[in-house]
């Protein structure tokens, strides 16, 4: 091996020598004239001095701020600063997504613009937002679409009667107080474009939302998945989810729509879709993926192709219906077969790339699109506290009242309130329609963006407060047999 080591060394360097003189001489040949300017016409960089450090650092920069280069970077940056502070958030208590939420706030204009506005700056380039944006709404789409196929309807028959009171009781407090909200902020803090009836329409389901992903994350890093509280608050946040999907999809096609006419039509294709979904698609679904031909095995590369496949026609259609892309991906997933193996074969695949991959980029895009700066007075944060303190009290309220009448204790209709009032991820998925339709001024935006942030933190230390609080038992005195003899 040592001797060959130098023979291989000597025929690379000598076949490449012979390769560089034959295309000097056939340059040569073919343009005769070795004048440096003919020559500098012909290769360009021929008779240009060699570069120099800074020569090549400036090519660098350059290959890095190429569309590729830059999307990569911004990768990298948003996957380190989510898992950090996911796991910073993780040894508080608090479940990761939050931290994750949070770092995307923090890699915004509201923090990183803040103390390095260059580095802000050459990372999340104006022209190169674009891409970053339809990467993440591809990775929404992911979620929504597992979100559907975690949706377990059959647990509502264990308990229906306090469930669906309590999920109607949690979106119509909420909503009615979010369009008096909305009455009140209109003037100030909304465009003469939009509407105040769209306006309204939608202050309100943004206060309704639940965010069944982290409730059931909560749920199940506390080990109450199984407790009764758990399967009811499970079975709520699945009504209130499908409830609050269906009136914000009445909203956006209100928004959207032109006129009367537009908004019937919209709505109408969005009835007959959902009933061809659930009734025509859903029964045949097994056999057209050849679920139903796998005796137990694990699905293979085809059925997860065919699956995706499913997912994006179902989103193209409700996309292109005026609706959003978004509902019609979370169809999909409620119409999934609920087979086991093959349930849990697509929720391992597809949650886990979505959630560490794609649903970060999500989280950075509404942070570039949040700017906490915009409260710069103490009117605007007394604003934001208002919000916090009704969507809370409309949400956490509306839940244990409710759930209190049905028969709870005062303590598991508090806690199903603390967790009905986890918003999450589904409300920042919510907030970015409104942005997108023009609905949400980006002064609104940020306030409910924190308003989103603020009341899913509260859900750990709520829980945890009501559990130390037990009555005290009363000590009981026995009597002495002495003193009664």
């Amino acid at each position: 091996m040592k001797r060959l080591i130098p023979i291989y060394t000597g025929l690379l360097v000598l076949f490449g020598l012979v390769i560089c003189l034959t295309l000097e001489w056939r340059q040569l040949s073919l343009h005769p004239d070795t004048s440096k300017d003919a020559l500098a016409a012909f290769t360009g960089v021929a008779t240009h001095p060699p570069l120099g450090p800074t020569s090549f650092w400036i090519g660098l920069l350059e290959n890095v701020e190429a569309p590729l280069g830059r999307l990569l970077l911004q990768f990298i940056v948003i996957l380190v600063a989510t898992q950090i502070v996911g796991a910073i958030f993780r040894k508080f208590g608090q479940p990761a997504v939050i931290g994750e939420m949070t770092a995307g706030i923090l890699l915004g204009p509201s923090l990183l613009g803040w103390l390095w506005p260059g580095a802000f700056a050459f990372v999340f380039a104006g022209d190169s937002l674009q891409v970053l944006r339809l990467f993440s709404q591809i990775g929404v789409c992911l979620f929504m679409f597992v979100v559907g196929m975690e949706l377990e309807l059959s647990r509502i028959k264990q308990n229906a009667y306090t469930t669906f009171i309590v999920s109607h009781a949690s979106i119509i407090f909420p909503y009615f107080l979010g369009v008096m909200m909305a009455l009140w902020l209109y003037p100030s803090y909304v465009d003469g474009g939009v509407s105040l009836v769209a306006f309204a329409l939608f202050m309100g389901i943004a206060l309704s939302i639940t965010a069944f992903p982290v409730l059931a994350r909560i749920l199940e890093e506390r080990r109450m998945t199984k407790s009764f509280l758990g399967v009811t608050a499970i079975s709520c946040a699945a009504v209130n989810d499908a409830t609050a999907w269906a009136i914000l999809a009445f909203v956006v096609a209100v928004a959207r729509a032109s006129a009367l006419a537009s908004t019937a039509a919209c709505l109408a294709l969005l009835i007959l879709f959902v009933a061809a979904m659930v009734w025509g698609v859903r029964p045949q679904l097994p056999h057209w993926l050849g679920i139903d031909r796998m005796n137990n095995a694990e699905p293979n590369r085809a059925v997860l192709a065919a699956v995706l496949i499913f997912m994006a026609a179902s989103a193209l259609a409700t996309e292109t219906m005026g609706i959003h892309a978004l509902f019609g991906a979370f169809l999909a997933g409620v119409v999934m077969p609920r087979r086991n193996s093959f349930r849990e074969y697509v929720l391992l695949r597809l949650g886990n790339f979505s959630s560490l991959f794609l649903l970060p980029l999500f989280f950075a895009f509404t942070g570039l699109r949040t700017h906490v700066g915009l409260l710069n007075d103490a009117a605007s944060w007394l604003v934001c506290l208002a919000i916090i303190g009704i969507a809370t009290v409309g949400k956490l309220g509306g839940t244990a009242i409710s759930a209190r009448l049905t028969g709870m204790k005062w303590k598991d209709a508090f806690s199903l309130g603390a967790l009905m009032n986890t918003r999450g991820l589904v409300e920042l998925i919510a907030l970015n329609i409104g942005y997108d339709l023009g609905i949400l001024s980006p002064t609104i935006f940020a306030m409910m963006v924190l308003m989103s942030l603020v009341t899913t933190f509260l859900t750990g230390p709520l829980l945890s407060l009501i559990e130390r609080v037990r009555p005290r038992a009363v000590p009981v005195i026995h009597a002495s047999p002495l003193r009664n003899s």
